[in-house]
Parts: structure tokens; sequence; C-alpha cells
């Protein structure tokens, strides 16, 4: 399900393309690029006009088994609205859809889309950027009562205002407990003797930093400089040992179903799949805690149908939508009531969905998951440039 381009991740201040631009530009201050508030919205043709234009990832929305075209739950939200979607898989990576429109952006002029969807560390620079609309929480009912309170207050954007999970995931620990022949309980046991040269991280600096941060004791939620530096010395004298075996994307898949690898830092959602196939690879949350993140849905400035946006995100926030979703997409679910409906369902392979504690996490794990206080614009340069001297980007 996971693909390699999903979470790409910015990669280095190096190319000054449109991305090293606009970074050089918000370093301080109010960037110049910045948009007042009451310059975002534009004309809403919703009420005369039943289209809405939506920007997904690839493979991040059910589809029809027997009709690839087809996909249920939003054919279901046309008829039930009248609503015709212009659905595109066009977002391959965060900072490529970022340079594509951008341009309008920067320019006061709308992007042609009415929905998109990116990482929350990219949704992070649009909503400091002022190049979000900030969304009717009064005619998304749904979105009030279901969003997992997990999930509502991201530093970027508190109260989620601006922005709603479309999906989320854990950042944590995946590893082959037969062949490694003990348990992972914590981050620090990844560094120990017998997983020299067998274990992967995350090259991405987005990616990597909470986890490896939370396994030194670090609040991510209010993690400082000094915190990043000293995880940073850490993961430096390992590579210089030779105990880590490589930085990676989502290819760490391939290594830990070969064997070649032990234990990686994994995404939740690669791991069910992974399961499916080797039922001997095991995902932890360390004891210390993981990462909660998600993807999230933003109405750009100047989108010509926010009122039909905001409906079609409220429609996903129906729980029972929702587990349609969660069934196919096998991400952790934004909507905790969905898990119920799932509960009830006389298939047993959907029912059994319902305890997955990778899709719904149960309350001792909730406890250990922290949404990470994210890079400001001014810190970038440098903890890039730290990260990836060590990554080898």
């Amino acid at each position: 399900m996971a693909d390699l381009s999903r979470r790409a991740l910015l990669r280095g201040m190096g190319g000054m393309g449109v991305t090293g631009a606009l970074a050089a530009m918000t370093g301080c201050g109010v960037p110049p690029a910045y948009v007042n508030e009451a310059d975002r919205q534009g004309a809403d043709r919703s009420a005369r006009d039943h289209k809405l234009v939506f920007a997904n990832w690839p493979l991040y929305i059910d589809v029809d088994d027997r009709h690839k075209q087809r996909r249920p739950t939003l054919d279901a939200f046309e008829r039930r609205t009248g609503i015709s979607v212009t659905y595109t898989e066009e977002i391959n990576d965060n900072d490529e859809f970022f340079g594509k429109i951008s341009p309008a952006l920067m320019n006061h002029q709308s992007t042609g889309r009415d929905l998109i969807v990116i990482s929350d560390w990219m949704c992070a620079r649009f909503v400091r950027l002022g190049w979000v609309q900030k969304m009717d929480r009064a005619a998304q009912p749904n979105v009030a009562a279901h969003l997992d309170p997990l999930l509502r207050t991201p530093h970027f954007d508190p109260g989620r205002t601006h922005s709603v999970p479309w999906q989320s995931g854990i950042t944590g620990i995946a590893y082959n407990r037969k062949k490694l022949g003990r348990e992972i309980k914590h981050t620090s046991d990844l560094w120990k003797d017998d997983l020299r040269g067998r274990v992967t991280l995350l090259s991405g600096l987005d990616e990597s930093f909470a986890l490896l941060m939370q396994g030194d004791g670090v609040d991510i939620t209010r993690w400082k400089a000094d915190d990043f530096y000293r995880m940073t010395d850490r993961i430096r004298r390992l590579v210089s040992k030779g105990h880590i075996r490589r930085f990676t994307g989502n290819d760490y898949i391939k290594d830990l179903d070969s064997g070649d690898v032990l234990a990686a830092q994994a995404y939740s959602g690669d791991v069910i799949q992974l399961q499916a196939d080797n039922p001997d690879i095991e995902f932890v949350v360390p004891q210390e805690g993981a990462e909660l993140w998600a993807e999230s849905l933003l109405i750009p400035n100047l989108a010509e149908h926010k009122r039909n946006a905001e409906r079609l995100i409220d429609y996903y926030y129906r729980p029972e939508v929702a587990a349609e979703l969660a069934a196919w997409v096998n991400y952790v679910c934004p909507v905790p009531a969905a898990r119920e409906v799932l509960a009830s369902s006389k298939d047993k392979e959907r029912a059994a969905l319902a305890e997955d504690p990778l899709i719904f996490p149960d309350d001792a794990m909730r406890k250990r998951l922290a949404i990470a206080r994210d890079i400001t614009s001014k810190e970038r340069p440098a903890f890039a440039k730290e990260w990836n001297g060590i990554v080898g980007l």
C-alpha cells in the first residue's frame, strides 16, 4: 500500500528552486509571500456550481476490486450531494507538489484545486504562509464530533482550524522477532551489539528526528535545539561504528522482508502490509513513545468551491464512511468511532481490523503517542545541514 514517494521529504537546502528560494525568504519576520487572512477567500461558486477538484496521493482512497476506476465512498458522496468530484492522484512528493502550486499561491492566484492532502510538516509551511483558508467548523459537525482528540491540537495549527487529518500513522520500530530472538521495547534496544549492521533508519529529517529524540526521553511537543544536537551526536557515533546499516526511504520494507535487516525505523501502515506476508514482523511503539503524524486536508486560497470541499471533508468523518476508508488504506484512522462500525461487521476480516492497534491504537499505545513540534523555517537550514551530513545526502 505504502509507496516510496508519499512521505518523501525535504532533502536539504542545496538546490535553490522554488522550495529553496521560498525557504530563504521565510527565514525571519513576516515572509514576503505571506497572504493576509482577508485576502485568502475568493468568490465561492459552490451553491450554483456543484463541482469540486480534489488532489490526493496515489492509492490513498478505497477502490472497487472489480472496477478499479470506481471509488465507492467518493461515488456515494457524489450521489448523496449531487456534487461532481474531479479526483486526481497527482501528489507524489510534498516538495514537488509545493513547487507545482506555490507560484500561484505566492501571486495571489487560484491553484485550480479546492482540496489537497499533504503531510503535516508541509501543512505547517502552508499555514505559516497564510496559503490555506480557515474552515467553517459549524458546517462540519462530524469533524467536530469525531476527530481523534490526539490529532486536534498540532503545534502548527492549534484547534485544527485550517487542516483536517485525512489519515494518520505512527513512526515506530519494525523488527523480525523470530530472527532477532528477543523483544524490542525501547529505542535504545536498537543500539545493542546483536543488531550491529542490521538496523536502518529513515533518511528524511522530518521522518526521523522525533522518534530518535523520544528515545532520549525528550518531550517532542516542546523539544529544543540542544535536544536535536544531542540526538544527532548519538547517531553520528553509531554511523561511525558501522552500527547503522543505512538510511532509507520506504525501501526498508524490502530489507526487512528479505532478512538483510532485523530492525528498522518504520511506518505503521507499511507494517500491516508486511505482516500479511510475514507474521514474524512486529511493530512496536517504544516505551519512551513514538511519533503520531497525519496527512491532512487543506483548502487552498481562492478555492472556487470552498463550501463543497468542507462538505466532502465532513462526509469522510461520518464513522461509517471513515470505516470504509480505513478498511482499504490500513493507516491509523482519525475517527475512533469507526472502530465500532468495523467491529459490528459480519465479515470476519473486516471485524478483525477493529482489533488492530495499528489502525485503532489501544489505550496503552495512545498514552505513548505524541505529535512533534514541527521544525520552523528559521531552524530548518541548520538542522537539515546537520542531518544530511550524517545521512550522506
